[in-house]
């Protein structure tokens, strides 16, 4: 049995630490979603949360990238992430015209073990940005390797854009 400290502070910290402890983990999950964000504003940048290969809702494509999936599968896989961070960005913004560029691109690929081409995968996200923004496209990137994402996502992109204030 759990004794309640004395202050209103302590008594709310443990009666958390015994809710958090009787809920399963999707329920803990779930009841921290609200604190997290797609997209999140901080002066002049959008930081772009980590984004996967959804379409209509659903992952379309799922695995590690040398394993379970091709090299091309990977690549249409960070394309379609990339078009999700367009939706993001379009979606605070109401179109491109007050994006100036996108900053950074963090591309983190599950990999199978040996497999070393995450930069060709992320070369797909990449150049339909340029496709897409042209001069506001032009980002520093840096490419990670991972033996899991979370939910089994091959790809996930996490982008900071700068943007014209209204």
């Amino acid at each position: 049995m759990r004794r309640m400290l004395t202050t209103t502070q302590g008594e709310h910290r443990v009666r958390r630490t015994e809710t958090c402890r009787s809920r399963s983990r999707p329920a803990r999950r779930a009841a921290a979603a609200w604190q997290l964000h797609g997209r999140f504003p901080a002066g002049n940048l959008l930081f772009i949360s980590g984004q996967g290969p959804l379409a209509d809702g659903k992952l379309r494509w799922t695995g590690r990238v040398g394993a379970e999936l091709t090299l091309e599968q990977g690549r249409e896989a960070a394309q379609l992430t990339a078009l999700n961070v367009l939706a993001q960005i379009k979606r605070h913004l109401g179109g491109f015209e007050r994006l100036h560029h996108v900053v950074r691109m963090e591309g983190h690929v599950s990999s199978a073990e040996g497999f070393l081409d995450q930069p060709a995968v992320l070369d797909a996200a990449s150049d339909l940005f340029a496709a897409a923004l042209g001069e506001k496209a032009g980002h520093a990137r840096s490419a990670f390797s991972h033996s899991q994402l979370p939910l089994n996502l091959p790809v996930e992109l996490v982008v900071i854009a700068q943007i014209v204030p209204a």
